[in-house]
């Protein structure tokens, strides 16, 4: 009967750790710092950097331990991390430049309030 052991510890930890990211996010959103705020850094604020960064870590953890991914052989798992180590970078970078590109033009016409 060892060989199905149960993960319940393994997914307590997980959720806690999901949940202590998701807070500081949502404290993080809620305080708005303004060092963090109005400090441009790459094409947007550090806050956003930040939250990027943590969504990323929280897909991860999801994708590695409720996806299975930690089990499966490397092959395998460099085949689905390797893609998306380039393409979401690609994708926020794109993201970045369409949305200052939005607000460079709409500026005159909306009333954007921070």
């Amino acid at each position: 009967m060892g060989q199905h052991e149960s993960n319940t510890k393994l997914i307590w930890q997980v959720f806690g750790f999901l949940s202590l990211v998701t807070i500081v996010e949502v404290i993080l959103g809620i305080i708005k710092p303004h060092s963090l705020h109005f400090t441009n850094f790459l094409g947007t604020s550090l806050l956003n950097w930040i939250f990027i960064i943590l969504t990323l870590v929280k897909a991860a953890g999801i994708m590695w331990y409720f996806m299975h991914m930690n089990h499966e052989r490397k092959n395998f798992v460099n085949s689905i991390i390797l893609p998306l180590i380039i393409l979401i970078p690609y994708l926020v970078t794109l993201l970045l430049i369409e949305g200052g590109y939005i607000h460079d033009v709409m500026a005159p016409y909306i009333n954007w309030k921070y």
